[in-house]
Order: C-alpha cells, then structure tokens, then sequence
C-alpha cells in the first residue's frame, strides 16, 4: 500500500510539472507571438521619408527644421540614416524627444559594409561595422525613446554573406533580450528577395523596406507600372501579412539617374494601394526641390486623413 501511495504521489509531481512546463512553454510562446505581433502593427500605415536629414553649417543634423518639416508633410514616421557625419548617433538621440511630441515615429538605419570604406569614406558611427553593437544600442535606445520603434540596415541583401542567418538571428536575439518589442526592417531588393532568401531569413526580419527600381522588367526610375505585380510577388512568398514598405526614389540613383515628380507621385499612389507603408527615399528640401515637397505632402495629408490648414 505504501509502495503504491509512493508511485501515485510520484505520478502527481510528475503530472504537475508536466503541466507546469507546458504552461511555461504556452506562455513563452504567447509572449512571443504578441511581441512580433506590436513589431509589425508599428510598421502599418508608415508615411514617412528616408535620409537626407537638413544640415547646419557645421554639418550636424539640423532636428528642429526636420521636425518641422516633417510635420508640415505630415509623415507620421522618419528614418533616420546614421552615415553622413560622425555626429549622427548623438544627433538621433536628439531628434527623438523632438519627433516624439509631434507623434512622429522613428526608424534608424545603418548602412552595410558595401557603403563603408574602402567603397566609401565614412563608417557609420562609432559602432562602425558591429552590428551586433549597434542592434543592442538601439534597443537600449528604444526604451527611452519608445517613438524609436524600429531599425533598419541600407543595401541588406547586397551583403548576405555578411549577413548570413546565424549572423542575424544572434545579432537580433542580443537586442530582443533588452526590448522585444523593436522591428528590424532592412532593405531588401526585387531581384534578392527569392523563395530561398524568404525561407531564410523571414522568420528573423519583422518587415521588408522593398525599394522599387522596376526590375522585373529592367531597372530604371521612370516605369511606376510594376509596382503592384513585384509587391504581389513578395507577398506570394511572405504571405499577406507580412509587412512590407514600398520604398519611394525621389532623389537620384547612382546609375539609374532622376526620377521626375509625376514618377515620385505615381510610385507613392500605387505603393499605398498594395504595400503596408511608403517611405520616400529621400527627405526631400522644400526649397531646392518644391514639386517634390508638395507632392509628398499632398498624398500624405489625404492619406493621414488630415487637411492643409489642420494643425498635427
């Protein structure tokens, strides 16, 4: 009889951390589907611009007009790209306070080792080619700046064996220990984004900065008319969805030249109708480029839902 209430009482332990641990692991998983979850609801409905911050004499970020301008445009997301000046990371530190009272949410993006030197003569810094170290200081970041609410890095799938998927799976799991809850949405191009790509690295990005070039059918900045069928086609790997953020040329490509602003308008107008967010690469000066700056405040107030004389 004794022998038996050992084994049942055995049984019991066994049975309750059985069930302990299943609960653990149903919990666990909860967490997780729900972080992943707020990284891609952030990335919904981006209206934003891309780089080309306006500069002071001194070659610093000049935050207070950018704020300003992004305001009038009424994007309700920037990306702030860390390469033009050493000064850049101290400059996002203080843009973010700034964006953050006019609700306006904030990406940063680091460029990849194929924008760096010797190809180019400016590191991103000061954390350079670390990305492991840049993806944990901006987590830590994004705790106190919580309108920081994704990352970015320029060129990804033109450096993969850089990025291989051991390589980003450690660099991401570093800094979800510290905030979970920030997206990682590099830049991904048409031709890269193959079903084995997809398969790859998928589970690890949280969205996809997809820049139209119209390469499905010979790149250049001239043709909008493939922007629905190479969204499409992304999606039919990714599934519907999974984010995915049109990327607007308004400012020149190295080899494919200008875009015109009937392009810029027709680029935005069909990504909004089929993608989950249009960036404009880049921010365009109200100034030197006007046609532009007007066109992306159009389509951005009708868009936010808000009138030229509202206030933000």
């Amino acid at each position: 009889m004794q022998i038996n209430r050992f084994i049942a009482t055995v049984l019991v332990c066994c049975l309750t951390l059985a069930c302990g641990s299943n609960a653990f692991a149903e919990k666990s998983d909860g967490k997780d589907k729900n972080d992943s979850a707020v990284r891609a609801h952030v990335l919904q409905n981006t209206l934003g611009t891309y780089c080309a911050a306006p500069r002071l004499k001194n070659s610093r970020a000049d935050i207070h007009r950018l704020v300003d301008e992004l305001a009038d445009v009424h994007a309700n997301t920037y990306s702030f790209c860390i390469h033009r000046a050493a000064t850049d990371w101290d400059d996002l530190q203080q843009f973010l306070p700034l964006a953050a009272k006019k609700g306006i949410r904030v990406w940063a993006s680091v460029v990849p080792p194929s924008e760096s030197p010797p190809r180019n003569k400016l590191y991103a810094e000061p954390f350079r080619l670390d990305y492991q170290r840049w993806a944990v200081e901006f987590a830590k970041l994004s705790l106190r700046e919580t309108n920081l609410v994704a990352w970015s890095i320029d060129d990804f799938t033109h450096n993969l064996k850089f990025y291989t998927p051991e390589y980003v799976g450690k660099m991401l799991g570093a800094a979800r220990e510290i905030n979970p809850r920030l997206a990682f949405v590099p830049c991904c191009y048409y031709k890269a984004t193959t079903p084995d790509f997809v398969k790859n690295y998928q589970p690890l990005l949280d969205g996809i900065l997809f820049p139209y070039r119209h390469e499905s059918g010979g790149a250049n900045l001239t043709d909008p008319s493939l922007v629905d069928s190479e969204v499409a086609r992304i999606k039919s790997m990714t599934g519907p969805s999974f984010p995915v953020l049109i990327d607007v040329y308004a400012t020149a490509h190295s080899s494919l030249g200008k875009s015109t602003p009937q392009y810029v308008q027709q680029v935005m107008t069909s990504g909004k109708s089929c993608a989950d967010g249009v960036l404009v690469y880049c921010h365009q000066d109200p100034v030197l480029n006007p046609e532009k700056y007007q066109i992306i405040k159009r389509l951005f107030t009708l868009w936010s839902g808000n009138t030229e004389s509202g206030s933000r």
